[in-house]
């Protein structure tokens, strides 16, 4: 790689600029509501501005100098990203204090929820349930983080990963910083509130169903948001925002800092027919791939939940799989101990070794 010439930024795609006709129609259409009828002397003006934010492609509108602690300090970052790397330092900072409360990030990933269309709660939430009191019992505080109000709550919304880690590691920035994208209406990205959430935590623990063969949608939308947090560049001001061909030039010899390292984790991946075994291990590889470490064997599980039965009774399935409830009990509890003796420095075998290679 050191012999060659810096590789080149590769182009070639249509373009998907929208007419100003296009983007009114698709702007106009969250004003469906016959109650946004009178108000069309207001929509006009706000459009206005919409598509002139849109034509300029004002991706960030309110930027400041990136300031000390930055490679160019005279840089200007957004704001907002600003905003989200204070959190995250300020997350790590309690989370490496030794007087600091033990806390787990307890992942409910069902997209199902009684607030919306299905009417009716998921196993998933039920068996976050029985994990979040075993963990509360133990006095380690427990943040749920509930993954359906991507469907039930308005506004709510993780928008996907652009792959910016595929162009070059440097340009996937910590935490990420292709959201927002005020001129693409790409707005209230949950992700700059989840990042903290996961590096405030000494444990994690996620709790999912199946969706045909694979994770629900949202999870996996957090997870492939979190590759930043897998070698993530700190400081885009290195590569001057988004400048691609800045970032490839910067990717030999990247250190590809793991900033969720030593977390402890537990998985429960639960189905009804087929893909539990795939689910689950996905999510462990995905994990132990950015560093972080299995709580122990009982915390890592998959498991049926009325096997081949009708839906209609799934709840009822449960009910009476009394030791689907024990082991998803264990899976907290042995967290919950994980963490503890990783706090009292408890050494891995592996700790110290160097990774070869470590993307």
């Amino acid at each position: 790689m050191s012999k060659r010439s810096a590789p080149r930024v590769r182009k070639g795609q249509p373009d998907v600029s929208l007419t100003r006709e296009e983007f009114e129609r698709r702007w106009r259409a969250a004003y469906y509501d016959p109650a946004f009828d009178d108000d069309g002397e207001a929509l006009a003006k706000l459009v206005a501005h919409a598509w002139d934010a849109y034509h300029a492609y004002r991706k960030s509108p309110r930027k400041r100098k990136a300031g000390r602690g930055f490679a160019d300090p005279s840089f200007e970052l957004p704001v907002e990203w600003l905003e989200a790397r204070a959190a995250i330092v300020r997350a790590a900072k309690t989370q490496t204090a030794a007087n600091s409360p033990s806390r787990i990030l307890l992942v409910a990933a069902a997209m199902r929820s009684d607030q919306t269309c299905p009417g009716e709660i998921s196993k998933t939430w039920r068996l976050a349930q029985l994990a979040r009191a075993t963990i509360e019992a133990s006095e380690v505080e427990c943040d749920l983080l509930d993954l359906s109000r991507l469907t039930s709550e308005y506004g709510r919304r993780i928008f996907p990963c652009k792959a910016c880690v595929s162009t070059a590691m440097p340009l996937c920035h910590w935490p990420c910083s292709c959201y927002p994208n005020h001129a693409l209406g790409q707005v209230n990205d949950w992700m700059h509130e989840i990042y903290p959430r996961w590096v405030a935590a000494h444990g994690v623990m996620i709790v999912t169903p199946v969706y045909w063969y694979g994770m629900p949608a949202g999870l996996k939308a957090m997870a492939d948001r979190l590759v930043c947090a897998d070698g993530g560049n700190p400081d885009p001001t290195t590569t001057k925002g988004k400048d691609a061909a800045r970032a490839k030039s910067l990717e030999r010899g990247w250190s590809y800092p793991r900033h969720l390292a030593g977390r402890r984790f537990a998985v429960v991946v639960h189905g009804d027919t087929a893909g539990a075994d795939d689910v689950r291990r996905a999510l462990h590889d995905w994990l132990v791939d950015m560093h972080l470490v299995p709580a122990a064997r009982a915390a890592v599980l998959d498991r049926y939940i009325g096997y081949f039965e009708p839906y209609a009774t799934s709840h009822d399935a449960l009910d009476a799989d009394d030791d689907v409830q024990a082991e998803v009990r264990n899976a907290a509890q042995a967290l919950v101990d994980a963490v503890r003796l990783a706090r009292a420095g408890r050494v891995e075998p592996d700790d110290g070794l160097e990774v070869p290679r470590p993307k």
